[in-house]
């Protein structure tokens, strides 16, 4: 087995890996479900991080079954490193004890929660539930408890031909500027204002259409702009500030007739937990890489189900991120929309996804999470990560939030 300083020092190559030498897997269809008597051991945890950052860890089986997950596109090498120490207590185990495996990966830690831990629980959580689906020959959601509905309606770009008609923008005034300050002026908050009111009268009333603050915007202008934008009927406001300080996002929730939207930069139950009890948002926004998986995801949903707060999944990722998102969506009762829902992934799936009808993507329904990505396409697209860099403010030089 490899030591900590063999995992790091494979991290300066663009993929890493972590595994039991010597192990033999006999050839096995990846959907084809084990006898009853048959044992499954996880064998290898590799990891791939990819140019643009994306990070997929892949567990392998001594049957020849795979799964594949997706972690924290931020601190993209942290992660990947983190994923493959995880081998000290996942190979050798029997993958398909899920439950039991993310409450070792996360109590077996004496730091728990955070980004980059719940990332790397995240993508491992994903990958087992991918072998396990394969080892009973069903989608995870059936593994759940599902179906709870027949399709999953998707939000990205508004298209005639497949029917999408929800989406989502990022407020910038007519010279392409965040809301940076931190109380902007009337002449910005004009102009942001006018941009979004003739976006709406383009799109007409038949598009939903979600405003991104993005945690970006200071709380002394974030209420202006909800005033200001809220007699164009924007669907809900993401992120009008940044879920550090929760009073704070429970008193502008307040002071509106849009729903708040958060969740992509909260962690565990526990994080949505204050968000609930205080009621800083009406609509939940988890991402499965990097707020605990699949496994959490479930019960987060169950949580917001009690205060009838829907789930929209957050997800700028890639298609293994997609598809978990799509399974939670098929095993819930609350789910509302899925973000980006519209990608095809095309250069990283071996097949294609169920095209989207009327605005609704067909429930992933091949076994695990229902999709096969394409390992000769994705390893070609490995290498150093693009870098998350600090922003400045372009007058005075100050950091700003993006």
């Amino acid at each position: 087995m490899l030591n900590r300083r063999h995992t790091l020092a494979g991290l300066l190559g663009p993929a890493a890996l972590f595994g039991l030498d010597g192990a033999a897997a006999p050839a096995r269809a990846q959907s084809a479900a084990l006898g009853s008597r048959e044992k499954i051991r996880v064998t290898k945890i590799e990891t791939f991080v990819l140019k643009n950052s994306w990070v997929f860890v892949k567990i392998s089986t001594d049957t020849g079954i795979t799964g594949w997950g997706e972690m924290l596109k931020d601190d993209a090498k942290a992660c990947a490193a983190g994923a493959l120490e995880v081998g000290d207590y996942l190979i050798g185990q029997d993958p398909t004890r899920v439950v039991h495996h993310w409450q070792a990966i996360h109590r077996g830690a004496f730091y728990r929660g955070g980004p980059i831990k719940t990332a790397i629980s995240s993508g491992i959580d994903q990958a087992l539930w991918d072998i396990t689906g394969k080892v009973y020959n069903l989608p995870v959601h059936r593994l759940m408890g599902g179906p709870t509905r027949d399709r999953c309606r998707v939000y990205g770009q508004p298209n005639m031909a497949n029917g999408v008609n929800a989406m989502k923008i990022i407020l910038r005034d007519g010279k392409d500027r965040a809301a940076t300050k931190y109380n902007e002026g009337d002449k910005y908050i004009s102009e942001v204002t006018e941009r979004f009111a003739a976006l709406r009268k383009k799109m007409g009333p038949g598009v939903d259409i979600g405003v991104e603050f993005h945690g970006a915007v200071q709380p002394t202008t974030a209420i202006r702009l909800m005033a200001a934008l809220e007699p164009y009927n924007p669907w809900f406001y993401e992120e009008v500030v940044q879920a550090l300080n929760v009073d704070v996002m429970a008193e502008l929730a307040a002071k509106t007739r849009v729903p708040l939207a958060t969740g992509e930069r909260i962690f565990t139950k526990w994080g949505f937990k204050e968000i609930l009890e205080k009621k800083a948002a009406m609509i939940l926004q988890p991402d499965v890489c990097y707020a605990g998986g699949i496994t959490e995801l479930k019960i987060i949903a169950g949580m917001a189900e009690a205060y009838y707060a829907p789930i929209a999944p957050h997800n700028p990722q890639g298609p293994c991120s997609l598809a978990a998102s799509l399974q939670i969506a098929a095993s819930i009762p609350n789910f509302l929309i899925q973000e980006r829902g519209d990608n095809e992934y095309s250069d990283l799936l071996a097949k294609p996804l169920p095209p989207i009808v009327n605005g609704y993507r067909p429930l992933l329904t091949e076994p695990g999470l229902g999709i096969t990505i394409d390992e000769n396409k994705l390893k070609a697209q490995v290498g150093e990560p693009r870098p998350y860099l600090p922003q400045f403010d372009a007058d005075d030089g100050s950091v700003v939030d993006w």
